[in-house]
């Protein structure tokens, strides 16, 4: 099927690690010019050598913390380079604790919505003015079924989450005059089994630590109402099965589709 994307210029944040980096390479798949985003140079570098191997137009890397109200603007002049910006992927995201609301410090509160929320504005705001002048473009907001029902000992990421999968309709709505469509896929747990494809600062690099330090202390049924079971017999799905929807609805296969949060996770929901 011709998804439309060959040579199309492709910014995906968060792009060195798990969801973002197979998105990254499901892009370059289809031959897309990819600008990857992410804080790990070294797996930068290797991001992009392998989009260039699975056949991106063109492939780079910008080293950038999207919680620096500076860096979208010098990831949009770098884009620049390569052409007017045709889809943007916003996937950085991520809980920075975990815990109950009630015992939760105001003082935290920030970094999760700013993680979250805050840079799927700050991007946006700052390549959509390009897509208006060239007329048309894609959206991909990556939320989170937390947003849509909740995860438990997570109220601010979660509430955050939200706010994404309720811009992604408001800015449907305002921007679908200009031929600008957005969407968001909301997945459940993903988890790679490829090494390489957790970069330094990725929740799931084993050397972070991150998953033991956010939960320690938490008893055993509080870690078992956190857990949502599946309905096909496995607990997480791979970073390519929410990459394959994030390519589609960044395609001029899903033309008619937008202002839609589409779970992707194994019926967890049900």
């Amino acid at each position: 099927m011709n998804t439309g994307l060959a040579d199309r210029v492709a910014i995906v944040t968060g792009a060195t690690a798990n969801i973002g980096r197979a998105i990254a390479l499901g892009l370059a798949a289809e031959g897309a010019k990819v600008l990857a985003v992410g804080r790990d140079e070294a797996a930068g570098a290797r991001l992009v050598a392998l989009c260039r191997e699975r056949g991106a137009a063109d492939a780079c890397f910008v080293a950038a913390d999207l919680t620096d109200p500076a860096s979208p603007a010098r990831i949009v002049a770098a884009a620049s380079s390569l052409g007017s910006v045709a889809v943007l992927v916003n996937n950085v995201g991520g809980n920075v604790g975990a815990g109950f609301f009630a015992e939760s410090e105001p003082a935290t509160w920030a970094g999760d919505i700013d993680l979250n929320l805050g840079t799927v504005l700050r991007m946006t705001h700052a390549v959509l003015p390009g897509m208006i002048a060239s007329g048309g473009g894609a959206i991909v907001n990556i939320g989170s079924t937390a947003g849509l029902v909740g995860d438990y000992m997570l109220p601010v990421y979660s509430a955050a989450k939200a706010a994404v999968h309720g811009f992604t309709k408001v800015l449907a709505k305002e921007v679908g005059q200009h031929g600008i469509r957005v969407n968001c896929v909301a997945p459940y747990g993903t988890v790679s089994g490829d090494p390489e494809a957790f970069s330094s600062g990725s929740r799931f690099n084993r050397d972070n630590g991150f998953f033991a330090q956010a939960f320690a202390g938490s008893s055993p049924e509080d870690m078992a109402r956190r857990a949502r079971r599946t309905v096909i017999g496995r607990p997480v799905a791979t970073p390519e099965e929410v990459a394959s929807l994030a390519v589609y609805l960044a395609s001029d296969l899903a033309g008619f589709i937008t202002g839609q949060v589409y779970p992707v996770d194994g019926g967890s929901l049900l």
